[in-house]
């Protein structure tokens, strides 16, 4: 790789073989819900930390997660934040 290639903006894109990730995140803010924990805080926690013990086992949660990469997550929940604005 030259130096040149550093001066270049590189796109970016996700891959789509998984179900959508708003609806993973959807069933997976449920379930931590559900067992009485805050959905906000545990999924931050899994997404800076890469650890799946932030996400529930109840209604198949942690397997759901788990099929998308983190990247997919985040550019998820930063699409839909930036299209509420």
């Amino acid at each position: 790789m030259s130096q040149d290639s550093f001066e270049e903006t590189m796109m970016f894109k996700a891959k789509q073989d998984n179900p959508p990730a708003r609806e993973i995140l959807s069933q997976v803010y449920e379930a931590l819900r559900q067992k009485g924990y805050d959905p906000i805080n545990q999924l931050v926690g899994y997404l800076l930390s890469g650890d799946p013990v932030y996400i529930t086992s109840h209604n198949n949660a942690r397997t759901l997660i788990r099929r998308l990469e983190r990247y997919e997550l985040l550019e998820e929940l930063v699409k839909s934040y930036l299209s509420s604005l």
